[in-house]
């Protein structure tokens, strides 16, 4: 018998993604964080965005945080991250969930023994 440690993010009660590094469930949880808190930033402004391009739009910008840390500070993107959009990198279909109330949501990334 095999026992396989996976950890798990759980948002607001559901599963969002299951990983097998503690690390990396907890940089997509810093992500996801990222993500709601960039949706409230955004949701604030006087722009008017459809909820869900509001939302991808946080989620995108949550996910390349460092493209658009050097962005703010007034640098120019990489010609590889360039590269990448033209190759249509795509999104991962997780979304973050969205920021109805101002309350930080509870999380957790736990593992998860599994038999086999």
């Amino acid at each position: 018998m095999a026992v396989v440690v996976k950890y798990v993010v759980i948002r607001n009660g559901k599963e969002e993604m299951t990983f097998t590094t503690k690390k990396e469930a907890d940089a997509y949880d810093r992500m996801l964080d990222i993500a709601e808190g960039l949706y409230s930033f955004l949701h604030s402004a006087e722009v008017d965005i459809a909820d869900e391009k509001l939302d991808d739009l946080a989620f995108f910008m949550a996910k390349h945080r460092e493209q658009l840390a050097k962005l703010l500070k007034g640098g120019k993107p990489d010609a590889a991250e360039a590269k990448a959009k033209e190759a249509g990198a795509e999104r991962q279909p997780v979304k973050p969930a969205q920021a109805e109330t101002e309350a930080k949501p509870a999380r957790t990334a736990k593992p998860k023994s599994v038999a086999a």
